[in-house]
């Protein structure tokens, strides 16, 4: 068993955000002793799951519909697979969007050192995007696409 603060040093999270998710209802099975909150293996996979969920999007109160579906056992598997077949699609979208933004970042990098080591950008324009080398060129058309 764990204490509030070990958990929120374990997971890098405030100790107020932590009593949030429990005020919340996200922690339904978690245990007290006298007043302090006692997180056990099955908290600590739960707010790994929480804590996936808000990385892609999902708002506390959908979290929330998560975990009672979960309290409700084998009847809300379909319903919470949905929720993830979801996520993922967003998560993936999200991975696109920053993938096409990484390659812009790249792109950017390379033409200014290759601007600096010219003496300007007269050459450059000549070349994109045709002329460029072939993975500056993957990377100009992902960054445009």
């Amino acid at each position: 068993m764990y204490t509030i603060g070990q958990v929120s040093e374990m997971f890098d999270i405030p100790v107020s955000t932590l009593r949030y998710y429990d005020k919340e209802g996200l922690f339904p099975n978690l245990e007290r002793v006298g007043n302090i909150r006692q997180f056990g293996e099955g908290e600590l996979e739960l707010l790994r799951v929480i804590e996936c969920l808000k990385k892609t999007g999902l708002e506390i109160k959908d979290i929330k519909r998560f975990v009672d579906m979960a309290q409700q056992g084998p009847s809300t598997y379909a319903e919470r697979k949905q929720l993830f077949e979801a996520r993922k699609e967003r998560t993936e979208q999200e991975i696109a969007r920053l993938q096409r933004a990484l390659a812009m970042v790249k792109f950017k990098c390379w033409y200014y050192e290759t601007a600096q080591n010219d003496g300007g950008e007269e050459r450059l324009a000549k070349i994109i995007p045709d002329g460029l080398p072939k993975d500056i060129r993957e990377l100009y058309d992902l960054a445009h696409s």
